[in-house]
């Protein structure tokens, strides 16, 4: 985690920034995305998911699902990396899709019918607008989260939002935790293992040695937040005036990400007018 130097640390680091409140920014190399800066990406996100929020239509969807697939190789993630993360979104979608067909208002020709079950082609269509919007809406998150390194998103929350140091740093810390926790809950269930808690038994046994670890890496969390708060507030986080490590800066590379943004909520607006798909959600 890059560390923001503060004044009041009395760290010959501070005093040598004088009137430059930030270091030159490092190269940064990977991917396009990667090399973007993590506020252009969520601009260029906002306009996307707003359209898709605010129709319903296979149309829209799928051209935001075929851009991200086809930006997917400008992202650097591995289709395994990407698949791995993005599984339970796709099951979401599937069964999304599915019930809805099922339940959904019949409209035109009946597909199937079994006893008091239809699917029509209205309702396979609104099924399919429901998978795809999922998608279209789940899938560039996905890529934006994997893409952004969390340092980055804090320095430019509070570089250029102008958003409390105190707030962000507290929130990239909590951030950090994620993992650290992940890995407490992995080494919790193998010392219990160990031990021979909670690998039989009916299922309410088992359901109480669940909870046991659940409140074991509840006291583990607070324990290590804890620590954190009281390191962070005495190496100076907690301080008002401060000097950052990197700063945060805007290229053409920014500009292109969120042109590109506006570009595709535009296309898939436009097409799906032109179509007669266009469904406003609260029309």
């Amino acid at each position: 985690m890059t560390l923001p130097i503060s004044p009041r640390a009395g760290s010959a680091s501070a005093r040598s920034a004088g009137a430059a409140r930030t270091a030159p920014s490092r190269p940064k190399a990977g991917s396009v995305f990667e090399r973007a800066n993590p506020l252009a990406k969520l601009a260029a996100l906002l306009p996307v998911t707003a359209v898709l929020v605010a129709t319903m239509d296979w149309v829209s969807s799928g051209i935001v699902l075929v851009a991200a697939v086809a930006l997917l190789p400008l992202s650097g993630i591995r289709v395994g990396e990407f698949f791995r993360r993005a599984w339970v979104l796709l099951a979401a979608a599937l069964v999304s899709a599915w019930g809805t067909a099922l339940v959904g208002e019949d409209s035109g020709a009946v597909l199937v019918e079994v006893g008091p079950v239809s699917i029509s082609e209205g309702s396979v269509l609104a099924g399919l607008a429901t998978g795809l919007r999922i998608l279209a809406v789940a899938l560039p998150g996905v890529m934006v989260f994997i893409t952004t390194d969390p340092t980055d998103l804090a320095d430019a929350l509070s570089q250029r939002l102008k958003l409390p140091a105190r707030f962000v740093l507290g929130s990239l810390a909590a951030f950090r935790l994620l993992g650290v926790l992940t890995e407490e809950w992995r080494t919790l269930g193998q010392a219990r293992r160990a031990r021979g808690v909670g690998t039989g038994g009916n299922p309410l046994r088992r359901l109480g040695s669940w909870l046991g670890q659940v409140f074991g890496l509840m006291v583990q969390a607070i324990r290590r937040a804890t620590k954190l708060a009281i390191t962070m507030e005495a190496r100076g986080f907690g301080t008002g005036d401060r000097t950052w490590a990197r700063q945060s800066r805007f290229g053409a590379v920014d500009a292109w990400v969120v042109l590109g943004g506006l570009g595709l909520s535009a296309l898939a607006v436009g097409l799906s007018v032109a179509t007669g798909a266009f469904n406003l959600v609260w029309a």
